[in-house]
């Protein structure tokens, strides 16, 4: 008699990669007895629940109705299992042990979640299970019909959707008198689709000297901070900058798609522009940096390649702020727990807004200032030193003449002008640095001393470097924007205009 034993394959997101787990079945003799063991959450231990009535309501008998003891074992067991993508993987391996369904179970992973009635219910984070089931070399998945396209993102492994556990069952069971098969996900192409950004440059009347500092930070990758009375148009701004950045390659695509997938954040089956996140100030650290008890990304991650928008910047909790430090400098996070460490990749572009003082009206033409001077040194203790130095542009947003903004939109650069000198000056960077990944606001100190500087431009730099001592961080910020300005104006060599233009935007 053959041994009532299985051994078929699921898997999980963990740290934002899919990890195949093993799912080992065996069935013996004795009194009744349903165990899930490998270190299962609470959802993974529900598990039980829900395959028992699956199975019972797709026709089959549930093992909770058998007077026989069912060990499901996870492995590897110091894997910790969240969730309740094993349900699938659970049912059909117990239908395989018990000798209900004959198939064979390799280089097939079964992954989703079961209702009580044996429909399959979607799961998040199947793009990164999908790639790991390729790079492990299973030929062929079972998911969830609602999955189907974005795991059809992935080409080279055979997607099968389906709606309910019976039609795996149909499709998989060698000895089955009415065997349908599953037909295969054909590969997701996404549609062409531009960019809707929440305004459009030429609809922001003046500003230029802002539009000109955030069109150096789209280009360079440079943290940037608007400073300015309530009104004036911050937002506004921070929200047509998203239309100025480049549209994201293939790879850049499917890493933002798992991320946000793994988050259950996804709207689109792909995310093909850099995104866009704006926690509000009263976020907690754990939702801006990530972790908790069982580590998950924060909005540092989730706005990876794309742009982390900070309004009302001073309000945000303190530790918050300090903890931007390192993600700022090493584009990455790191995140340690009593069982290990975990690193989250955090290149995102920081945009900041702020009031020039707590009531607002400090500069403000038509209004005064009512803050104390105590509240006003306090409000500017609210940004560290060390956070002031790792944002590289800080401009004005000043009040607009109301005749201004009356006129109309004519001569106005459109957001696509813009956007076009921005791909220019990025190709320039690509070809410098033999990749899309760096831009100059990432230079290290070795980049640096490669940018040629002529004798009068270096005297010029050390000259007004001294002058206002400045740190040797801001003063290899200058030169990162100086070649930003550089290239965006197509020079191959920094000049003093360069030079001078860079410093009008370091912070006051």
């Amino acid at each position: 008699m053959p041994k009532n034993f299985s051994r078929i394959y699921s898997a999980q997101p963990y740290q934002l990669q899919g990890h195949i787990v093993s799912v080992e079945i065996d069935i013996t003799n004795g009194l009744h007895n349903f165990s899930i063991v490998g270190l299962p959450d609470a959802a993974v231990s529900e598990a039980r629940d829900r395959v028992g009535s699956a199975l019972k309501n797709s026709g089959f008998i549930s093992p909770k109705q058998e007077n026989q003891k069912t060990v499901v074992s996870l492995a590897p067991a110091e894997l910790k299992k969240e969730g309740s993508y094993f349900d699938l993987a659970i049912a059909v391996g117990y239908l395989l042990a018990n000798h209900d369904i004959l198939f064979d179970p390799e280089k097939k992973l079964f992954v989703g979640e079961l209702s009580l009635n044996g429909e399959l219910q979607p799961i998040a984070g199947i793009l990164p299970i999908v790639q790991a089931a390729k790079k492990s070399g299973f030929t062929e998945i079972f998911i969830p019909i609602k999955n189907a396209s974005e795991a059809a993102l992935i080409d080279g492994i055979t997607i099968y959707p389906a709606t309910t556990l019976c039609e795996i069952l149909d499709h998989i069971h060698e000895e089955s008198d009415t065997q349908k098969f599953l037909s295969p996900q054909p590969r997701t192409i996404p549609p062409e689709k531009t960019i809707t950004p929440g305004a459009d440059f030429s609809e922001v009347k003046g500003q230029e000297a802002v539009k000109r500092g955030l069109e150096i930070a789209a280009a360079g990758g440079h943290n940037i901070a608007m400073s300015g009375p309530p009104g004036t148009g911050k937002t506004m701004l921070a929200r047509a900058f998203a239309g100025l950045l480049p549209r994201l390659s293939e790879e850049e695509s499917l890493e933002i798609t798992g991320i946000h997938s793994i988050a259950g954040i996804l709207k689109d089956p792909l995310v093909t522009y850099p995104p866009f996140r704006a926690p509000h100030h009263t976020a907690s650290y754990v939702s801006i940096i990530g972790g908790g008890t069982f580590p998950k990304p924060g909005e540092v991650t989730l706005a990876h390649l794309g742009i982390l928008f900070m309004d009302e910047f001073p309000e945000f909790d303190k530790r918050v702020l300090e903890s931007l430090r390192q993600p700022m400098e090493d584009r990455t996070v790191h995140i340690s727990r009593a069982k290990g460490s975990l690193q989250f990749p955090a290149q995102f572009l920081l945009v900041a807004a702020m009031n020039p003082c707590p009531c607002g009206n400090l500069g403000a033409l038509h209004k005064k200032c009512t803050c104390s001077p105590g509240q006003l040194a306090h409000y500017a203790r609210r940004i560290s030193g060390p956070i002031i130095d790792r944002i590289d542009i800080w401009t004005i947003v000043e009040h607009i003449d109301y005749q201004k903004l009356s006129e109309g939109s004519i001569n106005q650069e459109t957001t696509q002008q813009i956007h076009a000198r921005i791909i220019q000056a990025r190709k320039v960077q690509a070809a410098r640095f033999g990749t899309t990944r760096i831009l100059n606001a990432h230079m290290h100190a070795r980049d640096i001393e490669k940018i040629h500087l002529s004798p009068t431009v270096r005297k010029l730099l050390n000259d007004s470097a001294e002058t206002l001592k400045l740190s040797p961080r801001a003063y290899h910020r200058m030169i990162k924007i100086a070649r930003t300005i550089a290239d965006l104006a197509g020079s191959e060599h920094i000049t003093t205009d360069h030079i001078f233009e860079a410093f009008q935007y370091r912070p006051r």
